[in-house]
């Protein structure tokens, strides 16, 4: 296997599957599809103009499964899709004007750090322990340095500047407990799938 193949080395993923282009392709697009399919678990506060989706437990998931680059693909993947017009933002929205150009776009591109920072650790062998919860804060905390900074660019934008206190109430606090609950499933889930992997050799 050429060294430009192997884009999954010591994920679980490439565990599982054969790395191959046709079967990285096709992890990208069931990874991309997986995300949007998080997209419509969906709520959205009333105070805050930022939904809360499952898509954070989705990118986590790929990133840890599927490795660095694999895992910013499938992202880049969903990301441009949901552009094209497919009804893969939140709340069934499609399109530049309804999913990225709105307060929460800079989320959708703080995925994409999120996937590769989690992914690189897993490469690493993070992901074979509850120790990846550590590298998936980091990449959660990653997803709120755009994310933030749009929201606080949109309004300025949009011609009602607001204080960075208030970015961080509409955009931020909010979201804090629900990310943490996300992100102790995918830490759970990915040790649990290596374990079952494991056990399937032993036999």
């Amino acid at each position: 296997m050429s060294h430009a193949l192997a884009l999954r080395r010591n994920t679980l993923s490439a565990e599982v599957l054969p790395e191959s282009w046709l079967t990285n392709i096709g992890l990208v697009l069931v990874g991309s599809w997986f995300i949007a399919a998080s997209a419509q678990f969906s709520y959205q506060f009333s105070f805050s103009t930022v939904p809360v989706t499952g898509q954070t437990f989705a990118v986590l998931l790929v990133g840890a499964l599927y490795g660095s680059k694999l895992g910013a693909a499938a992202v880049i993947a969903y990301i441009a899709q949901g552009a094209a017009g497919l009804p893969f933002f939140a709340q069934g929205h499609g399109g530049i004007w309804l999913g990225i150009a709105t307060p929460s776009g800079g989320y959708l591109f703080g995925f994409i750090l999120c996937a590769y920072i989690v992914g690189w650790f897993a490469e690493r062998g993070w992901d074979r322990s509850k120790w990846i919860m550590l590298p998936m804060l980091l990449g959660n905390a990653a997803i709120y340095i755009p994310g933030l900074i749009w929201l606080h660019r949109d309004f300025a934008i949009l011609g009602i500047p607001i204080s960075w206190e208030t970015t961080l109430d509409y955009g931020l606090w909010p979201f804090i407990a629900g990310d943490l609950f996300k992100l102790v499933l995918a830490a759970l889930a990915v040790p649990a799938g290596w374990t079952l992997v494991e056990r399937f050799r032993m036999r």
